[in-house]
C-alpha cells in the first residue's frame, strides 16, 4: 500500500483530488471496454486470461471488499456469491472460483456487472463526502491502491483481449486505423559509473509494497542500450537460426521453444514470405523500426546471448532510468523490459497485514522481473521502482528487450 499517509485533517480541495482521481480511473475501465460486444467481453483464450468482463467486476469487487464493507456501512452489498465469483486469489477471504474458468460464467451478464459498478461507485462517492478526519487516512491508502490495482487491470484488458482476437480467424481489431508510429531509434549506449547505489521506491508518494525498502546495492560499471530491440534485429535472430540453436537457450527455454513450437514472438505470422504481426489494430506489415513486443524472459535472455550481449538486472535499470544526465530511450511508454532479475522480496520487506498482504509478496517465486512500461500501461500508472512480474515463459503481456553489457 501507499507508504506516504497523510497525517493532517484533509481540507475539502484535498478530497475532491482523490474523488477525481477515482473517478477517472472507473471511467477508464469503461472505456476500454466500449469497443467490446458483451460477447467479445466473455472471451477466456487461455486460462491465464480473464475476460473484459471479470476484470470490470474484479476490480469492483475489490473496492467493495477492502474499502466500502468495512467502512461504509450504508452500503448494500451485491449478491454473497459475487465475492465466490471475483475473488482472485486471496485465500484468507475465502474459496472462489477456478482461474480457467472465468470464461464460463456467462451470469451474472454484463448489465448486472456494470450495475453493480455503478452502485459502488455511487456508495464510493458519499463515503468520500462524509468519512471523517480520523477515518480519512485509511480511506485514501485503500483508494491509492485499489486505483493503482485497477489501472494493472487496465492492461490487462488489453493483453487479455488481444490474445482472444489473435485467436479469431477474422483477425478482427480491438482500435481502427493504422498502429502508431514506431519512436525514433537512437544507437549507442547509456554508460553508468556504478558504485554502492540505492534503489527501491522513496516514500514520497504511492508505491506497492515490493518496491520497498529502499535499500544499497553494489554495482559494477555497466552500460544499458540507449534504444529497445527492434523487430528488424529480432527478424535476424529468427533469420540466423535463434530458435534452432539450443546453445543460446536455458533448458527451461528450449523446452518451451521445442512444446509451443515457437518460430518467432507471439503474434507474429509468416504470410507469402513475409512477416505480419497481429496488433491492437488487427493483423499488419511487420514494421522493422517498431520495437519488438509479446517476447518471453527466455526469448530476451536467448536474443541477448545472440547478440553478444546481456540482460540488465533490475537494480542496473533503475539506476540509469534515475540517473542524472543521459538516459534511456522509451523507459516507461513501449515495452516492459525484460531483466535478468528473480523477482524476490528487497531486504527487511514485510508484507502488510491481513488480506491485502497477499497482494505481491506471495508470487515471490518463479517469476522474473520486468521494468518500466508499455504501451498499453495507464498514463501515469509507472515509475522508476516499478517492478512487474511475469513467469519465465509468458509471452502474452508487452514484452521487450533492452541490452545491457557490463562496462
Amino acid at each position: 500500500m501507499s507508504q506516504a499517509v497523510r497525517q493532517a485533517p484533509p481540507d475539502t480541495q484535498t478530497r475532491e483530488a482523490v474523488a477525481a482521481r477515482l473517478a477517472r480511473v472507473r471511467a477508464h475501465s469503461l472505456a476500454l471496454a466500449a469497443p467490446l460486444s458483451a460477447e467479445d467481453q466473455q472471451l477466456q483464450s487461455m486460462p491465464e486470461a480473464s475476460p473484459t468482463k471479470w476484470h470490470l467486476a474484479h476490480t469492483t469487487w475489490f473496492f467493495e471488499t477492502f474499502l466500502l464493507r468495512p467502512h461504509a456501512p450504508f452500503h448494500r452489498a451485491a449478491d454473497p456469491a459475487f465475492g465466490f465469483l471475483y475473488n482472485s486469489y486471496y485465500e484468507a477471504l475465502g474459496p472462489r472460483a477456478a482461474r480457467p474458468e472465468r470464461g464460463l460464467m456467462s451470469r451474472p451478464a454484463l448489465p448486472e456487472i456494470l450495475a453493480w459498478r455503478e452502485a459502488v461507485d455511487v456508495s464510493m462517492r458519499r463515503l468520500l463526502t462524509h468519512a471523517t478526519d480520523a477515518l480519512w487516512p485509511t480511506i485514501e491508502a485503500i483508494i491509492a491502491l485499489g486505483c493503482a490495482h485497477e489501472e494493472q487491470h487496465q492492461e490487462l484488458i488489453l493483453m487479455d483481449i488481444k490474445h482472444a482476437l489473435s485467436r479469431n480467424p477474422m483477425r478482427p481489431a480491438y482500435r481502427s486505423g493504422p498502429p502508431p508510429a514506431p519512436p525514433p531509434i537512437h544507437p549507442g549506449w547509456v554508460t553508468h559509473a556504478g558504485g554502492v547505489c540505492q534503489i527501491g521506491h522513496d516514500g514520497q508518494g504511492f508505491a506497492f509494497d515490493n518496491e520497498g525498502p529502499r535499500h544499497r546495492v553494489w554495482l559494477d560499471p555497466f552500460r544499458l542500450a540507449r534504444s529497445l530491440v527492434t523487430n528488424a534485429a529480432f527478424r535476424d535472430f529468427i533469420d540466423d537460426g535463434g530458435y534452432q540453436t539450443p546453445a543460446l537457450w536455458l533448458a527451461e527455454g528450449y523446452d518451451a521453444v521445442r512444446a509451443g513450437t515457437w518460430r518467432a514472438p507471439l503474434y507474429w505470422e509468416h504470410h507469402d514470405g513475409d512477416w505480419q504481426v497481429f496488433t491492437l489494430h488487427g493483423l499488419h506489415p511487420l514494421v522493422p523500426d517498431a520495437p519488438v513486443l509479446h517476447v518471453s524472459y527466455f526469448e530476451a535472455d536467448a536474443f541477448a546471448r545472440w547478440a553478444g550481449h546481456r540482460l540488465p538486472t533490475e537494480a542496473e535499470w533503475e539506476v540509469a532510468a534515475t540517473a542524472h544526465g543521459a538516459t534511456p530511450d522509451g523507459l516507461f511508454d513501449a515495452a516492459w523490459q525484460h531483466t535478468g532479475s528473480a523477482y524476490l522480496a528487497y531486504p527487511g520487506f514485510v508484507p502488510a497485514p491481513g488480506a491485502v498482504g497477499e497482494y505481491n509478496g506471495k508470487f515471490m517465486v518463479n517469476q522474473m522481473v520486468l521494468r518500466g512500461g508499455s504501451l498499453a500501461t495507464p498514463a501515469g500508472h509507472a515509475r522508476a521502482s516499478y517492478r512487474n512480474f511475469f513467469p519465465p515463459h509468458a509471452r502474452w503481456m508487452f514484452g521487450g528487450i533492452r541490452l545491457a553489457a557490463t562496462a
